[in-house]
């Protein structure tokens, strides 16, 4: 799991948290016009006996004097007795909390001051965000270093995070603090939701969503079993980070929920080779194996060569060796006999036949026969032969018709094809860490 998140220095907080505090206004200006005094909004007034106090905390809080605003503190909790006093004792708190950098007073103020009900509603969205940061408090995972402080109290980071939010405010950290503090609390559907509206809000301002919002919601419905959504949650975040390393975990997941399937293995590997994620040895080996057995000699071939070509296969490993001594001979013999059959009128009218011999056609390369093929096959009703017209489009670089062709595909395929029109859509990678979504897969 990613443990990044923005970073906000102290001298931010103090920036946001150390705002000017409405008082009292003394006497000689009440002769204001009323109008005027209205738009300055409710003012506090602080009782009698609290008045020297204030006086004292004032003073220090200007002169940034720590020891004499701790001092008046103490004088100010014994003297106040009202609503309005308590508040201001919780704002000078927070000052002193601020100054001295410690986060638990800082936490303790900003419950004072939102429990008054005196907050004024300009500093309610900055106290929320601030306070459900010090709520979360996870120091594993969250602000190093700057907010080490924390109880990790997820429901109240909740409460104060959605106050914060309906208060307007337009932190770019709160929506994964506040989906993450849902997630913490088991409440996946709520975090989910969270995640899914922030996605859409930061793609609607023409931002890449923070990663974190895919990550982690990908990580709860891992651990619920929750596949199908999983799998959804990791499509979505290929539209914003369409790295090799991230279509190569996604794949991985995919493919190990497909299991037993040998065919669909097939055409997972086939994705993973579009998308030059294919990095390790083991892949390599299971597709090679693969389209073997399945009788593609020549993508076998092709397939191990590419794997050369790349390092990533030793010309001395002995495994890929034998297959290629095998399968060499065959793949040639093979491209003879596709070409002959192609040409066939018996087999453009038989369906099913028309999309065998279109598949052994893409092993060779022969992307255009293959798609009048596929296009026969496709028209006849044959869902398979749907879906790797597709693919045979892209491979030749029709993108378009590509696209076109997956949104027809219905049943079983429906997510790989999903995904090969994100791969086909792709815009530019957006920096990404090369971590693993959710689990990383085993090689």
């Amino acid at each position: 799991m990613f443990k990044r998140f923005r970073q906000t220095s102290a001298t931010a907080v103090a920036a946001v948290l150390g705002c000017a505090l409405i008082v009292a206004a003394p006497a000689a200006a009440k002769e204001k016009p009323k109008k005027e005094e209205e738009q300055k909004g409710a003012q506090l007034k602080p009782s009698k006996e609290f008045s020297p106090a204030l006086k004292k905390l004032t003073e220090a809080a200007k002169a940034k004097d720590m020891a004499a605003l701790e001092a008046a503190l103490a004088e100010g909790q014994a003297s106040a007795t009202s609503p309005d006093d308590k508040y201001l004792v919780s704002f000078y708190e927070l000052q002193l909390g601020i100054g001295k950098s410690d986060k638990a007073i800082q936490g303790k103020a900003l419950d004072g001051m939102l429990e008054s009900g005196l907050t004024p509603p300009e500093s309610l969205a900055a106290y929320n965000f601030f306070s459900g940061n010090f709520a979360y408090g996870d120091k594993d995972n969250f602000f190093s270093g700057n907010f080490a402080y924390g109880d990790k109290d997820y429901a109240k980071a909740v409460k104060r995070l959605e106050a914060a939010k309906a208060a307007g405010s337009t932190e770019q950290g709160l929506p994964v603090l506040l989906m993450d503090s849902y997630l913490k609390l088991n409440q996946v559907d709520q975090g989910l939701a969270v995640a899914k509206d922030a996605i859409a809000a930061a793609r609607a301002a023409g931002r890449v969503p923070s990663e974190e919002l895919y990550v982690r919601p990908a990580g709860a419905l891992q651990a619920a079993k929750r596949n199908g959504e999983l799998l959804d949650m990791l499509a979505m975040r290929l539209e914003d980070y369409p790295q090799p390393v991230i279509w190569r975990n996604t794949l991985f997941i995919l493919l190990q929920q497909e299991a037993s399937d040998k065919v669909m293995n097939l055409d997972t590997f086939r994705l993973m080779r579009a998308t030059k994620s294919m990095t390790q040895r083991p892949e390599y080996l299971e597709y090679a194996a693969l389209a073997t057995e399945a009788g593609y000699p020549s993508e076998a071939v092709a397939v191990i060569k590419e794997g050369q070509a790349a390092n990533v296969i030793q010309t001395s490993d002995e495994r890929f060796n034998t297959i290629l001594e095998s399968q060499e001979p065959r793949a040639k013999a093979d491209a003879v006999a596709l070409k002959a059959d192609a040409a066939k009128p018996a087999t453009a009218a038989n369906p099913k036949l028309a999309r065998q011999t279109a598949d052994g056609l893409i092993g060779i390369g022969d992307y255009a026969t293959a798609i009048s093929l596929y296009e026969k096959a496709a028209a006849g009703g044959d869902p398979l032969a749907q879906y790797r017209l597709g693919v045979a489009q892209a491979l030749a670089g029709q993108k378009d018709a590509a696209i076109a062709s997956f949104a027809k595909v219905q049943g079983d395929r429906a997510r790989l094809a999903n995904l090969w029109t994100i791969h086909l859509s792709a815009k530019a990678p957006a920096a990404a860490a090369a971590a693993a979504p959710a689990a990383a897969p085993a090689n």
